[in-house]
């Protein structure tokens, strides 16, 4: 089994994304990259923790490898804009990936450089890359929100849109 802790904007995207991920166990949104202990989503709004909203991925490394993980995140956020994702502005938003080892940070590296030489953003990578210390689980309302609220005008602004756009890009990839 695999673990990787990714921030690209909104938990609620990355969510519904990734769990139509064949491979993808489990995703978990959250908190991670902060300082303060136990934070919450009010907290991190308040743009003064440091945490990022992310989402805690476990996969079957057998079926689907960090590197494609990677090129998925790569495609579906701008990994080019400091603390912005479209309208979401603010360091909670930011381009983040925590790791559980140096090998993986490396793996992501590696990886970012790839991107950067297909030119596939005009602008250079800012996407953070750590070692993953805590991650904290977001408050349970927001666990499968796109699922429950695809009405929800956020939901239909701007995740609809990026489930649509990744559903095109990579269609062999979902469940």
């Amino acid at each position: 089994m695999g673990n990787i802790v990714l921030g690209g904007g909104c938990f609620w995207c990355l969510e519904a994304i990734f769990e139509q991920v064949k491979g993808v166990l489990k995703v978990t949104p959250g908190y991670a990259g902060g300082e303060c202990e136990k934070p919450t989503y009010e907290m991190v709004c308040s743009k003064n923790t440091g945490h990022a909203e992310v989402v805690n991925i476990d996969y079957n490394k057998s079926i689907i490898k960090m590197d494609m993980l990677l090129e998925i995140f790569f495609a579906i956020h701008n990994p080019t804009t400091i603390n912005q994702q479209g309208n979401d502005i603010g360091p909670q938003y930011r381009s983040i990936i925590l790791t559980n080892s140096e090998s993986e940070i490396e793996l992501c590296k590696k990886k970012m450089k790839e991107i950067e030489e297909e030119n596939l953003w005009e602008n250079e990578l800012v996407t953070e890359v750590f070692l993953l210390e805590k991650f904290w689980p977001a408050e349970d309302y927001h666990w499968g929100y796109f699922r429950k609220n695809p009405n929800q005008g956020y939901c239909a602004a701007v995740v609809n849109p990026k489930l649509s756009k990744f559903r095109k890009q990579f269609a062999e990839l979902i469940y």
